[in-house]
């Protein structure tokens, strides 16, 4: 597949012109606070089911389904306009280290793929350092963040304390979910250059459990995703296999000797460790067979969860009952060089996790997930043979730790290949928080917490309503786009989700804020462009550039240029910009003087962002 042919595709949701844009009247906000029913009591802003409903064992991973995918037009046609590029990286490269020039444009490529959105600041401190510094900084651990607030009386006001420590309560847990999703928001719209939260998000779309009705189990499983997500592999499938919002996801709590449950025995080989492989017979595949599925649950049985709060030392979480475990040795087929395990009580899961991290096929199925994630989602031969591979013995080579692995990958030719840039639909959680981090937009201060979280829990709305509900991924194999062969993560450009994108923008521009039930997060292009050098914030050619740089993933056009220019001067010749902008220096409280160039800015903003190429990191 050429990695850039849904280009050429045609579709009339980005078309607008940029008049009709800025003039036609957005749609209402999604409601974020809870509203009241009849009888004055909270509604809660997300229906949460008494018990969550537990998935077949191999339930099939119908994943274009779960996002609107019997739609999925491509992107608007403008190949002809864009700058012509190679359509495959060299995978010949392998992993041999970048040596090429080292600037912005590398710079910004590697932040986009590693942070949600990059600042100016961000990828002018990456472009003045080295790579190896920035890849430093990258994988360093980052800190431990304080908890999801606690909400005062359940009335969707946040006091600042958190209620991790707190006993679980049915009549808190609605809101406490609630906190939870804007506590992950303003996570990963934080500051620093750190891949910590995107690969939390990877361990999240891999190790999937739905929100399970359970606020306490959902933000223990976070808590543990985001301390190992760039540690080991092997480890953190120990702490997920007994995680109890896994073992209630996929009926581990169920798993008794005397009926034993296949669902994560299944899910541990297929989607969390081994990959299917071909189809070797029936329900046999080459990487394990249907016996081995039944002797790994038989391994599994006697783990059991609850609803305890948060323990800094527990990193178990389910408890083991003996009397429910099955006793007898577990005989494992040729996949597995028919080894057998004998019984070990609570420690008889890791005698299984070891026997299947043995196998070369789980980190070649780890780096596949990892290469699609970071650089493209179609793995041709030569990527398979010069990157995947190599990338697999490094894994292997390094007991499973994750970070080597990332810094070969990042560090790599084949990464900055120019064919490898802009060639990602971005995800909702790349097109929202990019959007409001890149143009810095200011939140209210963490010690006013209620406006904080409000505003934090649209955003979160967005994310969901245009196909990614963060803390509830559709199926146990995570989001499609992230799965879904041939499409990949072109399945997040629908005839649905592109109209809503443009209205986050519309409200954003047209108002140059959010305001919400006391909530407000803004955003102010002038002092943005203030931030720039000065001779660039001045000449309306480097300030065009400035902000293509900063909001495009590649070089535009001559022509996409000159139309972004055209926007600000609005048929000016070229100095009146530099005249206006000095004036506005000269008297910064002149409104008049503000609001004309405000609306100028606001109008090359809107330009370079209804670009296709906006669509892609």
């Amino acid at each position: 597949m050429n990695r850039r042919e849904f280009l050429r595709k045609h579709t009339a949701v980005l078309t607008a012109p940029p008049a009709a844009f800025l003039e036609e009247p957005p749609t209402p906000l999604p409601a974020v606070n809870p509203p009241a029913n009849s009888s004055g009591d909270p509604v809660p802003p997300f229906r949460l089911p008494a018990a969550m409903p537990r998935r077949k064992a191999g339930a099939a991973r119908q994943g274009a389904k779960g996002l609107n995918a019997a739609l999925t037009p491509q992107l608007q046609a403008l190949a002809a306009e864009s700058q012509p590029r190679p359509a495959a990286a060299n995978a010949m490269s392998g992993l041999a280290p970048y040596t090429g020039a080292w600037g912005p444009a590398p710079a910004a490529h590697l932040l986009r793929r590693c942070l949600f959105g990059p600042t100016r600041a961000e990828i002018d401190g990456a472009a003045g350092s080295s790579l190896s510094a920035v890849l430093d900084q990258l994988l360093a651990p980052a800190p431990t963040p304080f908890g999801p607030l606690t909400s005062e009386q359940g009335q969707g006001s946040w006091v600042g304390g958190t209620w991790i420590h707190d006993s679980f309560s049915w009549q808190t847990n609605v809101h406490r979910t609630y906190s939870l999703q804007m506590w992950w928001t303003g996570l990963l719209l934080g500051p620093g250059v750190s891949v910590t939260e995107r690969m939390t998000l990877f361990w999240h779309n891999h190790f999937v459990t739905d929100d399970i009705a359970n606020a306490h189990q959902s933000y223990n499983r976070l808590r543990k995703l985001r301390a190992g997500a760039l540690g080991n592999f092997r480890t953190l499938t120990e702490q997920m296999t007994i995680d109890e919002a896994m073992l209630w996801y996929l009926s581990g709590a169920q798993n008794v000797a005397s009926a034993p449950n296949e669902n994560y025995a299944r899910e541990l080989m297929e989607l969390f460790t081994l990959g299917k492989g071909p189809l070797a017979g029936a329900g046999n595949y080459t990487t394990y067979t249907e016996d081995d599925v039944k002797a790994a649950a038989r391994v599994l049985t006697g783990w059991e969860a609850s609803n305890r709060s948060y323990d800094p030392a527990d990193q178990s979480s389910g408890v083991f009952r003996p009397e429910r475990h099955d006793q007898t040795t577990k005989q494992f087929s040729a996949a597995f060089q028919n080894r057998r395990i004998a019984p070990n009580g609570a420690q008889e899961y890791k005698n299984l996790i070891a026997m299947i991290f043995e196998q070369p096929a789980v980190a070649l199925f780890l780096c596949r997930k990892l290469y699609r994630w970071f650089v493209y989602y179609n793995i041709d031969e030569a990527t398979e043979y010069q990157v995947i591979r190599p990338l697999a013995e490094l894994l292997r080579a390094s007991n499973y730790e994750v970070a080597p692995v990332l810094r070969a990958l990042l560090g790599s030719a084949h990464f900055y290949d120019v064919a490898s840039r802009g060639c990602l639909v971005k995800s909702p959680a790349d097109y929202h928080l990019g959007l409001f981090r890149q143009l810095e937009a200011v939140f209210p201060p963490v010690h006013q917490p209620t406006p904080r979280y409000r505003i934090l829990g649209v955003i979160y709305n967005q994310m969901k309503d245009t196909g990614q509900d963060l803390l509830s991924p559709p199926v146990v194999a995570g989001w499609p786009a992230y799965y879904q062969a041939p499409q990949y993560n072109e399945l997040w450009a629908t005839f649905t989700t592109l109209p809503l994108r443009q209205d986050a923008r519309r409200h954003l521009f047209q108002d140059q804020a959010y305001h919400w039930n006391g909530g407000s997060v803004s955003i102010d292009l002038l002092a943005l462009t203030r931030r720039l050098p000065p001779a660039t914030a001045a000449n309306v050619n480097l300030l065009v550039d400035a902000y293509a740089r900063l909001l495009l993933p590649a070089e535009p056009a001559p022509e996409r240029r000159r139309l972004f220019k055209e926007a600000l001067l609005d048929n000016l010749p070229d100095l009146e910009w530099t005249i206006q902008w000095n004036e506005y220096l000269a008297a910064p409280s002149n409104t008049t003087r503000r609001q004309a160039l405000l609306g100028q800015l606001i109008r090359l903003v809107t330009v370079i962002t209804d670009e296709v190429e906006y669509q892609l990191y």
